[in-house]
């Protein structure tokens, strides 16, 4: 009988190793025959290229920045004279408005509109100053942050901030949804 050394399953292609693994992660590459010589590629000029190349992040910048003032002069004129919570320590912080719930932690952000939400829920710790805000989407993933309070009086008073944000904007999102036939 022969034994083989060694393993005898085959090494996984996955996303790791290749990205193309994943459909739709890269662009498909067209098959080309293997005797076909590559078409050369425009480098005649290659002071165009750079000249085109640094003039392009300038328009996009420009565009960016354009677009910036533009979604701030929106989001000032439509700013609803509604209740606003905000909560924050050195690491976490939650803020929930007229837009909806924004979540930070460290250097990671995530903003959920008020018709992504299907739920947010509370949770105090028993012993420690840890306030948990968990933000329920209607896919069922949740996505939690926690915010260490000062003191465990401020509990209280988060808590009543952020009913009063979810009474005023959650409801009338409920509501409009309703109301759509």
């Amino acid at each position: 009988m022969e034994q083989r050394i060694g393993s005898s399953s085959k090494p996984l292609e996955t996303a790791a190793v290749d990205p193309a693994a994943i459909p739709g992660l890269t662009s498909p590459v067209p098959a080309e025959p293997e005797d076909r010589v590559p078409e050369p590629s425009k480098e005649s000029a290659p002071e165009e290229a750079t000249s085109a190349a640094e003039a392009e992040p300038k328009t996009e910048a420009a565009s960016e920045s354009a677009s910036d003032s533009e979604v701030e002069a929106d989001s000032d004129a439509e700013v609803p004279d509604g209740p606003v919570f905000e909560a924050s320590d050195r690491r976490a912080r939650i803020i929930a408005d007229h837009r909806g719930v924004q979540l930070f932690l460290d250097d990671q952000e995530c903003e959920f509109r008020w018709d992504e939400i299907g739920a947010v829920e509370t949770e105090t710790s028993r012993f420690g100053k840890r306030f948990t805000v968990t933000v329920h989407t209607p896919d069922r993933r949740w996505y939690p942050v926690e915010i260490e309070a000062k003191a465990k009086s401020q509990f209280q008073e988060w808590e009543t901030d952020l009913d009063k944000v979810l009474d005023t904007y959650f409801e009338d999102a409920e509501a409009l949804e309703e109301s759509a036939p």
